[in-house]
């Protein structure tokens, strides 16, 4: 039986650590499954099939190296509506997870697969609401999903348990020259207690928006994939992205999809 016995103060509480981790939760075959499915869509994209609703990025270090279309890859988004990305949400134990973490009514807005191929850089240390301009801006929840080992080699997660209590802090460019479209980072912050999520293929980890955390760079010679998605409630006002003209524009990589009404999953009613 699942224990998600408060989960909701366990993500957003005072002196909770802003996380749960699911060990074993998912079987090989699931994340395999999911591994096919962004593997054929990046030789889709790669040899212009179309893909959508899909969104794929590229790498944008100089000099990357690969061999085939997938080694390239840094991300797939809109995924949640798909075969193995969709029916994961149905699972009656994610069901769970949802209503205890956010309510009898939750949709998925975003969902990416991270690739995180040989070489890649990590992903400074950032809170997930910074990107999410919503009303009201909580609760969110994320579910990072283990599709093969994360090692402090090949670049795991890290996260500052407790740090969800705290507002979304300043977030400045990543200075890196060549850092994925979108990377920012947070400087100045102590995150000296930060640990590494060392996770096996299955485990999931569930955490809240304002959490701080990072991911290091893959310093071996395989890639460290994960399926990530992203939780909310349906009444939620989505304000998109600052044009910085004084317009907001749709978020091109949000889609507000129901996946539980009345606490069952929206497929079974």
């Amino acid at each position: 039986m699942l224990d998600t016995t408060h989960l909701a103060e366990t993500l957003r509480g005072d002196d909770q650590p802003g996380f749960a981790l699911y060990e074993r939760f998912a079987d090989r075959a699931v994340g395999q499954a999911m591994l096919d499915e962004v593997v054929a869509i990046a030789r889709d994209a790669a040899a212009g099939r179309d893909v959508l609703p899909a969104f794929v990025m590229k790498e944008s270090q100089a000099g990357f190296q690969g061999r085939l279309p997938e080694d390239f890859v840094s991300k797939i988004f809109k995924l949640h509506r798909r075969g193995p990305f969709r029916s994961f949400l149905a699972d009656p134990r994610i069901v769970q997870i949802l209503v205890d973490a956010i309510g009898p009514d939750v949709d998925c807005f975003l969902s990416q697969f991270i690739f995180k191929n040989a070489g890649a850089w990590g992903q400074p240390w950032h809170q997930d609401s910074y990107y999410f301009h919503f009303e009201p801006a909580r609760p969110i929840a994320g579910l990072w999903l283990a599709i093969t080992e994360a090692t402090l080699e090949n670049g795991c997660l890290h996260i500052l348990p407790g740090s969800q209590t705290e507002p979304v802090r300043n977030h400045v460019p990543d200075s890196r020259p060549g850092s994925l479209y979108g990377y920012v980072e947070i400087v100045g912050h102590d995150m000296s207690g930060s640990q590494p999520c060392l996770l096996s293929p299955g485990d999931l980890l569930v955490f809240d928006s304002h959490l701080m955390h990072r991911s290091t760079d893959n310093a071996s010679d395989g890639h460290r994939a994960a399926m990530v998605w992203h939780f909310g409630r349906p009444d939620t006002i989505d304000r998109g992205i600052d044009a910085g003209d004084g317009r907001w524009v749709k978020n091109p990589i949000n889609d507000w999809m129901p996946v539980v009404r009345d606490s069952q999953p929206v497929s079974e009613r």
